[in-house]
């Protein structure tokens, strides 16, 4: 294991050391290249089920370094429920942990291929690309984006575009090159996380995503994850949605899930929300939800969040209820 992380580690430091005379060229100031951004989200949770709370959901911060030169770099270090309150425990920190989201280095190879090393997020879908809190439109998360695969790759990736017609289709295929270390509540760990996905940007963006993976436990089985994904506008609506299927080597299921989403615009920047969402697993069984509330927009970097949660079937971090939230970007 440890012997996987150090190549890693030495791939990606040979490969700054190879664009060392790139950076020499540059005569942008190697420090005026950074920039610090971030995002965070707080909010109230009225279950129907449990106890309310409130709660701050995530600090994040990001840090970046791009100039003129063929390398890039991302970084996004995350504090995971820093602050909570309920009724039974009070006002409490003990749920909070430090979270490296994304740590990687690009480097351009040519105008359509780019070449990413290190931990990024996993291209499954758009949802998981877009997760951050002030960039999606509801509070809680459709449960087939989180379930069915890892958030998070450590690894290596090669993407690009190229013109098709007077559209954009873009690639990306990706490979684990080391599971990730440490389970975080109750995430599933994978590994040998393979794949690849593929986008026509059109009037009807559509996306297509293939992988293998497992789960890290004693004989899990090879999984084979198929999924589709679009968003569209037409007038004042979005329409998105996703689906996943995965079946295992041996031609089992291995869970589904999808779920249809609408933005409509109501004006002054109030949305009216509306999501329906199916999920299937073999070992937690099969759950449904339904969501209705309203988002509203109150400036270009922050978001006021409202709904409420409805259906069937008990998930983890998949409350019924309502939900209010906050969310900025910084």
């Amino acid at each position: 294991m440890f012997k996987r992380f150090i190549y890693l580690i030495a791939s990606v430091t040979s490969l700054l050391g190879l664009c060392k005379p790139t950076w020499a060229e540059d005569n942008t100031n190697f420090w005026d290249s950074f920039a610090l951004g971030g995002y965070s989200s707080a909010g109230v949770e009225i279950p129907r089920d449990s106890t309310a709370r409130a709660f701050i959901n995530e600090v994040s911060f990001i840090l970046t370094w791009q100039n003129e030169s063929r390398i890039k770099f991302f970084g996004e270090f995350e504090l995971e429920d820093p602050l909570q309150w309920n009724d039974d425990q009070g006002l409490t920190t003990r749920d909070a942990y430090l979270d490296l989201e994304r740590f990687y280095f690009d480097y351009n190879l040519s105008e359509k291929l780019n070449l990413r090393a290190g931990r990024f997020l996993t291209p499954a879908g758009r949802w998981n690309l877009i997760h951050a809190a002030p960039l999606v439109w509801t509070s809680t998360r459709p449960i087939s984006t989180r379930l069915l695969f890892p958030s998070s790759v450590n690894g290596l990736m090669l993407y690009g575009s190229v013109p098709y017609k007077e559209y954009a289709f873009e690639y990306t295929f990706f490979a684990e090159g080391l599971k990730d270390q440490i389970r975080d509540d109750n995430e599933i760990i994978y590994k040998h996380v393979n794949g690849a996905r593929f986008t026509l940007n059109a009037p009807i963006n559509i996306g297509l995503t293939l992988a293998t993976l497992q789960e890290d436990k004693p004989l899990s089985p090879t999984y084979r994850l198929f999924g589709l994904d679009f968003i569209t506008h037409l007038g004042n609506w979005e329409l998105s949605g996703e689906g996943f299927y995965r079946n295992t080597n041996k031609g089992n299921d291995g869970g589904s899930g999808a779920y249809l989403q609408s933005a409509y615009h109501l004006g002054n920047e109030w949305y009216w929300l509306t999501r329906l969402e199916t999920f299937d697993h073999p070992d937690t069984g099969s759950a449904e939800r339904w969501l209705i509330g309203a988002t509203k927009r109150v400036k270009p970097n922050q978001l006021l969040k409202l709904e409420f949660v409805g259906g069937s079937g008990e998930l983890p971090d998949s409350p019924r209820g309502f939900i209010g939230s906050f969310a900025v970007l910084f």
